[in-house]
């Protein structure tokens, strides 16, 4: 397709890895020629194309960086440019916090939306605060919620839940047909075989449990009631569906790899996922975050599920633009002005 003139790009995408922007490529029902950028400041590399008859433009973070400051000034550089952009969608992957006592059964494959609810406005950056002298960590500030043309929007896909059939699988069908060369870098469904969740009081890989296993060993007088050999049991499901989670993600400059960690964060705050870049983007870029679950954010994280779980991730954010007419996006007011609004009321 030819190039677009720059004020029409309404929606934009950010991503934090190449592989994410991959998959959030491979969603465009057309691409777009590039566009010349004038602002020398701007050092983003970007895609563009169309979505439903959205033109949406699609940024990533430099190759090799990561949280919340990267994705910040990558989203400062994508508004100081496309100054029609109305809002933006926070698109990859994340680590997973199942909490099956409370029936959250998020699964790799899975996907996680942020949502509000009545402390926080979808994302928390839980290592944001101050260290006191006792030890006790003093979390500060908020994070603001998605708009409310998003909001809506979310709405929407949650009522047509057992009623319509989700158009994600479909989505993934089509990019299977478009780009089947796709399928060997490792965008497809890698298989319930390969998902696993590990017992956070079993897991014979955390050191602490090592003398334990060896007693059991000799003395087998006691059995988890979750795990078998340290993996949860759970209930069977049907392969290559993903389920959506809405709720709270949380956002920090380190990668998570400890269950009592992931664990933690889900009691204190109800988070869902853990991720790195969301919180560097929501109180200066009005957006959605939209998360595929790759692992479980615990000492078997590896990247056999990445591209996957960025791959439904970019096709729950098409299905998400299929509910928002484009008149709605073009009534609503740009990004920049919403930003110096806010600014306005916290002077």
């Amino acid at each position: 397709m030819p190039p677009v003139p720059i004020e029409e790009y309404q929606v934009g995408v950010v991503c934090a890895l190449p592989k994410e922007m991959r998959a959030a490529r491979a969603m465009l029902d057309e691409e777009h020629k590039q566009l010349k950028i004038k602002d020398a400041r701007d050092n983003n590399s970007y895609v563009f194309g169309q979505i439903h008859e959205h033109n949406v433009v699609i940024a990533c973070l430099p190759a090799g960086v990561y949280g919340t400051v990267a994705a910040a000034t990558v989203a400062s550089n994508l508004l100081r440019t496309f100054k029609g952009l109305r809002f933006g969608l926070m698109v990859g992957i994340g680590g997973g916090i199942p909490n099956l006592k409370k029936g959250l059964d998020i699964r790799l494959g899975d996907i996680v939306v942020s949502q509000p609810d009545d402390i926080h406005g979808g994302v928390v950056q839980y290592d944001l605060g101050k260290s006191l002298d006792d030890g006790r960590f003093i979390r500060k500030g908020s994070l603001d919620k998605p708009p409310s043309l998003l909001l809506t929007a979310v709405s929407s896909l949650q009522s047509q839940r057992g009623i319509q059939v989700s158009q994600v699988p479909m989505y993934l069908s089509e990019m299977d047909r478009k780009y089947p060369d796709l399928k060997d870098e490792g965008y497809v469904f890698p298989g319930i075989d390969k998902d696993h969740l590990h017992c956070t009081g079993c897991d014979p890989s955390q050191w602490w449990w090592i003398l334990w296993w060896i007693l059991l060993w000799f003395l087998p007088i006691w059995r988890c009631e979750v795990c078998e050999n340290g993996k949860v049991l759970r209930r069977s499901r049907q392969p290559g569906k993903p389920v959506v989670h809405y709720g709270t993600i949380a956002s920090g400059n380190q990668v998570v790899k400890d269950p009592r960690v992931r664990d933690r964060l889900g009691q204190e705050f109800g988070a869902l996922c853990v991720e790195m870049e969301a919180a560097g983007l929501m109180n200066d870029f009005p957006g959605i975050v939209i998360r595929g679950i790759c692992d479980y954010a615990d000492s078997h994280k590896n990247d056999a599920w990445q591209e996957y779980a960025a791959l439904v991730a970019a096709a729950y954010a098409k299905e998400l633009l299929s509910v928002i007419r484009p008149t709605e996006v073009a009534d609503a007011k740009c990004a920049t002005d919403t930003m110096s609004e806010s600014t306005k009321v916290v002077l």
